[in-house]
């Protein structure tokens, strides 16, 4: 059994894209990074570099969007060979478009099916495939549709489930209300690990900070942050420490855990950033996910304000990101 890292960001639709994960992999060694969801048809039909390629070292795990078996067992090989460390199936998403696509949430009606995605793809792969799901969808909430879900899947070989703590309403709330509306109920994702001791269960859903979810660690085997982690990234830092024990344990790694300064940061960005202007892409493109990296810290508006003014301008460069930072430590 492949162990499920204790710590792992939510794959985010247009913002855990391979710029926002290199930004990510400068704070953090060891956290499981999430691609966006991508669609079985982007990826064996469209633009494949362009969906998956990455330059980040550590783990990530590819989320892919769809239901028929077969196209996401060709996915899930695509995806295995640009080096991804997982595929994961979203079973939790409850957009309207992508209900549309029959994938999501609305999976979650659909045990067998699901199971049958699920072994379609791990029989095509060396690497593990995974589900991300929900606690329930519509009046549909009880234990019993939960469990019964997880055990249909389970019963195919599936090991790792992540579970958001919200059910998702299929129609009457947007994608943003599903993740702020309908209430949190970690005790239900707890209550799968404890009845499930042998699948290893990761915890999702409003989780505030890295520091407060490292407590949910040992009621389940991972927690996974999300809009936490991209309004303020800078806590990444401390994941390497914090779940050392957790990662060395599963691993057998002895982990360097010295914290960069938000500084050094920025200078490990320096040689991305340019490598990427000079191939003709934008400097926005990736500051954009750097906005964050002072939240909270005494002048970051000016931090924030020079690089929304001026990051999607011709000729921005790394000069740019310097002079907001400078600007910062001037009011000081």
């Amino acid at each position: 059994m492949v162990k499920m890292p204790p710590f792992s960001v939510a794959p985010m639709l247009d913002w855990t894209d391979r710029h926002c994960r290199y930004f990510y992999r400068t704070m953090s060694k060891t956290a499981l990074l999430y691609s966006e969801m991508v669609t079985t048809g982007a990826i064996i039909y469209g633009d494949r570099d362009r969906h998956l390629y990455f330059e980040e070292e550590g783990p990530v795990a590819l989320q892919l969007g769809g239901s028929d078996p077969k196209d996401l067992a060709i996915a899930a090989k695509i995806g295995e060979s640009y080096g991804y460390s997982e595929i994961n199936l979203n079973c939790g998403c409850p957009s309207d478009r992508v209900q549309k696509g029959r994938f999501g949430a609305c999976l979650m009606k659909e045990p067998s099916l699901v199971a049958d995605c699920y072994q379609a793809m791990q029989e095509a792969v060396s690497i593990p495939v995974t589900i991300k799901t929900r606690i329930g969808i519509d009046d549909e909430e009880s234990y019993a549709f939960l469990t019964h879900f997880i055990e249909t899947v389970a019963a195919r070989g599936c090991d790792q489930f992540i579970i958001h703590a919200r059910k998702a309403w299929l129609s009457g709330l947007s994608p943003r209300e599903n993740r702020d509306i309908p209430p949190l109920n970690y005790e239900r994702v707890f209550q799968v690990k404890q009845d499930y001791p042998t699948l290893q269960i990761g915890l999702n859903g409003g989780l505030p900070s890295v520091v407060e979810a490292k407590q949910y660690i040992g009621q389940v085997d991972s927690v996974m942050l999300g809009r936490a982690i991209y309004h303020d990234p800078y806590q990444l830092v401390q994941v390497d420490s914090l779940f050392n024990e957790d990662i060395e344990e599963s691993e057998g790694l002895e982990l360097e855990t010295s914290i960069k300064s938000r500084y050094e940061v920025i200078m490990a960005m320096k040689p991305y950033i340019e490598a990427h202007i000079d191939k003709g892409g934008r400097l926005n493109h990736i500051v954009r996910h750097m906005l964050g990296l002072f939240h909270e810290v005494p002048k970051s508006r000016l931090w924030r304000r020079y690089l929304s003014e001026n990051m999607h301008k011709d000729g921005a460069n790394f000069d740019t990101v310097l002079t907001a930072y400078q600007r910062m430590q001037d009011e000081r």
